[in-house]
């Protein structure tokens, strides 16, 4: 999932000019109409989650053969359980190596509004990965179910 994610998402950055236009146009659009760069990225970060979820549900449900939909749920579960133990593995690490972030720019929100924003962008993209997933496995499945037929019937 981590790695398809990161495919699509240099293609994406690739296909866009690379990441020293990117950040020539967030500086750019920081003066400017930031809202709607935020929108323009959440739909192609949503669009990249569902798209490497539905991926991953596929070949769950493909190597299952059964039950794909239980298996894109358990492609989603298992995603989050290694990103939390590696969120918890950062953040110990962090605290050990003692890194300074202080010197980097800030964005022109308060914290309430981020974190509200950070929620409320969380929740949405767990429910998109889900249902890429759970789609991908029916997907997946259904594979299977076309060959069985195929293999009664001839």
């Amino acid at each position: 999932m981590i790695g398809i994610s990161a495919a699509i998402t240099a293609l994406v950055g690739a296909v866009s000019g690379g990441a020293e236009a990117a950040v020539n146009r967030v500086t750019a659009m920081s003066s400017g109409d930031l809202q709607s760069a935020g929108i323009v990225s959440a739909i192609v970060l949503l669009i990249i989650w569902f798209v490497a979820y539905f991926i991953g549900g596929y070949v769950a449900g493909r190597m299952a053969r059964f039950n794909g939909a239980r298996q894109g749920v358990a492609v989603w579960l298992w995603a989050i359980i290694v990103a939390v133990v590696l969120a918890i593995v950062g953040a110990i690490v962090g605290q050990n190596v003692g890194a300074n972030i202080s010197g980097l720019p800030a964005l022109p929100v308060n914290s309430g509004q981020l974190t509200t924003a950070g929620i409320i962008s969380g929740i949405v993209v767990l429910v998109v990965a889900l249902i890429g997933a759970v789609l991908g496995g029916l997907s997946g499945m259904r594979y299977h179910r076309r060959i069985d037929r195929a293999a009664l019937e001839g």
